[in-house]
């Protein structure tokens, strides 16, 4: 079968080798992750050419995303790598603090403005919630705290504050520098991290188009603030991805299912496309098969509705990069072939619609319930079509025939919809049906005989003008 939910991988040294990125695309990567926040220019530039030489070797139509890296707030170094802190030991955070002037007793902080967002009570946690420090007072910029526990802390570990607030804003000169080489290298998706507001992701997407950029755009949520502001977020964005690491720890772990459950559901509600991330697979970054807690995860995310799956460091440093796209592809596989993936359109009779192709996506979902139909054809300029058709549970392959590659790229990321290269040469309506049929016949998409629902526009070269729905039969 078919597998409906994507994979996104991230690349690093562990795979960036030729012959290890084949292996990876043909186990089922369908997005491969560049992350901004490691790796110098040149190895991005090294990275994203290799990939896409290793795609188009294999002619698969898979996208890239770059990842910024956002305003991370980190401590500075410490003189000697490390300290270990001990429970009840006082510790300190200043900003003031030299670079690499850190102790046992406290260290800098990359945050200016971090002892104006915090105050007398507040939690700090630190190294992804490892180290717990209780802030007792502030004197000027020195911020004094009480650590809550026992543990090793080393250099440039994050800090998070329990509820969230601290005001670093979404962008920073780096990120606007790697939004031009995201333009430059042509990437079909941008993340945007640390997104507080909908606000956020215009300033992003106006930099990108600036710079000539022509991908989506990602707002990975992970701070308190973005689940408050969430309905403007996804407005705003093309993507929705659920960066667990921070938003767990900002939010506690114990709230983190739940809340993950609903972003993917108010995310597919607004037709957006939803990833879910973080820690995946983690065990397989040395291990070769993954835990059976992870496979739950990943299960539960795919029953969950989720387009895009999402390994990080599995795949970037780990020792299995192509076992972990496989394994990752075989647990989904596994969890959409129970019932509870198919359903209701989630569509009420009452509805209204926007626009034309939405309301045509609409119909042929409801149709395709009905109907013993195998395949949805769409002809399509901007995938917007398939986008909206892809937000109605189904087990039915979408196949997204475009000529623009960008497009191609941009669905591999839709749950459910599959990119076909085609090209429009015939303005006779049965020859443009027998030019289909002969594509997809030729790639096995589809029987001779075969039902199936397909759609088209009148006007070519015009995004968004999908207004035709047929039902046909597949001749040779």
């Amino acid at each position: 079968m078919l597998r409906r939910t994507k994979i996104v991988a991230t690349l690093g040294p562990a795979s960036e080798d030729e012959k290890t990125l084949h292996k990876m695309i043909n186990a089922g990567l369908n997005v491969a992750r560049l992350n901004f926040s490691h790796g110098e220019e040149a190895d991005h530039r090294r990275r994203a050419a290799a990939f896409r030489a290793a795609a188009a070797h294999l002619h698969r139509d898979v996208g890239i995303m770059g990842d910024l890296q956002g305003p991370k707030i980190r401590i500075k170094r410490f003189e000697h790598g490390s300290v270990h802190l001990d429970e009840g030991a006082p510790f300190f955070l200043d900003s003031t603090l030299g670079l690499m002037d850190g102790n046992e007793h406290g260290v800098g902080v990359a945050l200016e403005t971090l002892h104006e967002d915090v105050k007398k009570g507040d939690i700090l946690l630190l190294n992804d919630g490892m180290i717990t420090l209780t802030v007792d007072r502030i004197e000027g910029t020195r911020i004094h705290t009480t650590a809550v526990n026992s543990g090793i802390l080393s250099d440039h570990k994050g800090i998070n504050l329990k509820g969230g607030g601290l005001s670093a804003p979404a962008l920073t000169d780096v990120d606007r520098a790697n939004i031009k080489l995201a333009a430059e290298l042509e990437m079909d998706f941008l993340a945007v991290s640390f997104v507080r507001s909908g606000e956020d992701i215009h300033e992003a997407r106006e930099l990108f188009r600036e710079a000539g950029g022509n991908g989506h755009i990602v707002a990975k949520i992970e701070r308190t603030e973005a689940v408050e502001n969430i309905d403007s977020i996804i407005d705003a964005a093309d993507i929705v991805m659920v960066a667990r690491g921070d938003l767990g720890v900002e939010m506690g772990y114990a709230e983190l299912t739940g809340i993950q459950k609903r972003l993917i559901a108010a995310t597919r509600s607004k037709n957006k496309i939803a990833i879910t991330a973080t820690q995946m697979m983690e065990s397989m970054i040395q291990n070769p098969i993954p835990t059976r807690a992870e496979v739950s995860d990943v299960a539960n995310a795919v029953i969950d509705g989720t387009d895009a799956v999402m390994l990080s460091g599995e795949t970037a440093v780990g020792e299995y990069p192509v076992e972990a796209v496989r394994s990752m592809a075989s647990v989904c596989i596994g969890a959409e072939k129970y019932p509870n993936q198919t359903g209701r359109t989630g569509r009420r009779a009452d509805d209204k619609f926007d626009v034309v192709d939405e309301a045509i996506a609409m119909a042929v979902m409801y149709t395709a319930k009905h109907v013993d139909v195998k395949a949805i054809i769409a002809l399509t300029e901007s995938g917007s079509t398939t986008r909206w058709m892809s937000r109605v549970r189904s087990d039915i392959p979408i196949y997204a025939m475009t000529p623009y590659d960008a497009t191609s790229r941009r669905v591999a990321l839709y749950r459910g919809v599959y990119p076909v290269q085609f090209e429009i040469l015939e303005t006779d309506r049965d020859q443009l049906y027998a030019a289909i049929f002969e594509t997809l016949l030729s790639k096995d998409l589809v029987e001779i005989d075969d039902l199936v629902i397909f759609t088209k526009g009148d006007l070519k070269g015009v995004s968004g003008s999908t207004n035709a729905m047929k039902i046909l039969t597949v001749k040779a």
